[in-house]
């Protein structure tokens, strides 16, 4: 509304048993936002705001005490997204499966070819779009980036390394070459994922580990080479070099979160 409205326009916008069309208020409404003159000529103003009040008043009197905010469930969003909790079981119960299968018929150690990829669904899981509730409320926030991604990979860790190494106890298998590829392959995910995103940088690793090192090993019965007695020191360098390339790579998280 351009021109200001009538007195009369204005005293039926105020009397809350006139018959004013939608378009006239949502114009007059529009008007007295941005018209203090006519704002002071809204007759009966005083009268709304005290009745507004009011019901207000009562209505909050009416409903249920304020919830108070639990710090823990504000420490559980940050470190850890429910919506993880299928994923760590689904790994966990790989991983038994493997110790069963290795007690029962020892041919290719299960334990030692799963734990490269054991951490990767919880990981993948750990930052994504489509699996985060809160996603848009996070994404937009300074919570958001690197710094989320890995308390939420910790989160993960602290359930698959013990798990991984209890399975190795029980197996037999080297405990190095155990849970070292597990977290090169943790850090290989988060370093690619600051150019591809977290969730597809998880599942291209798993994949691929699968079609080069898993599948052959399990037909040929033999260890590959990459977890042989001797490689751990290799593991333990890739490691720190893709933390270190992470480390790098801070801003491009922020950058990426539409595409995890």
């Amino acid at each position: 509304m351009t021109t200001h409205p009538s007195a009369a326009v204005i005293a039926r916008y105020a009397d809350p048993g006139a018959d004013l069309d939608e378009v006239t208020m949502w114009s007059v409404e529009l008007h007295l936002e941005e018209c203090a003159e006519c704002r002071s000529r809204l007759t009966g103003g005083a009268d709304v705001l005290e009745r507004v009040a009011a019901a207000l008043d009562r209505e909050i009197a009416a409903g249920p005490a304020p919830a108070r905010r639990r710090r823990w469930s504000v420490a559980s969003n940050r470190w850890l997204v429910w919506h993880l909790v299928p994923w760590l079981v689904m790994s966990l119960a790989v991983l038994a499966c493997a110790v069963l299968l290795q007690a029962a018929q020892p041919l290719v150690p299960l334990v030692l070819l799963l734990a490269p990829v054991a951490p990767l669904p919880g990981v993948a899981i750990a930052w994504s779009r489509r699996h985060d509730p809160a996603w848009e409320l996070i994404a937009g926030t300074p919570a958001a980036g690197l710094a989320m991604l890995l308390r939420r990979t910790a989160a993960v860790l602290i359930v698959i390394v013990p798990s991984l190494a209890l399975a190795s106890s029980r197996t037999g298998v080297s405990l190095a070459l155990t849970l070292l590829p597990c977290l090169a392959f943790t850090a290989a995910t988060i370093a690619l994922g600051a150019f591809i995103g977290v969730h597809r940088a998880a599942a291209g690793l798993g994949i691929a580990w699968t079609l080069a090192v898993l599948v052959p090993a399990v037909i040929s019965t033999h260890v590959p080479l990459v977890l042989r007695p001797g490689s751990s020191g290799a593991w333990a360098l890739l490691t720190l070099a893709l933390a270190g390339l992470a480390a790098t790579r801070a801003a491009n998280y922020r950058r990426l979160s539409s595409h995890n």
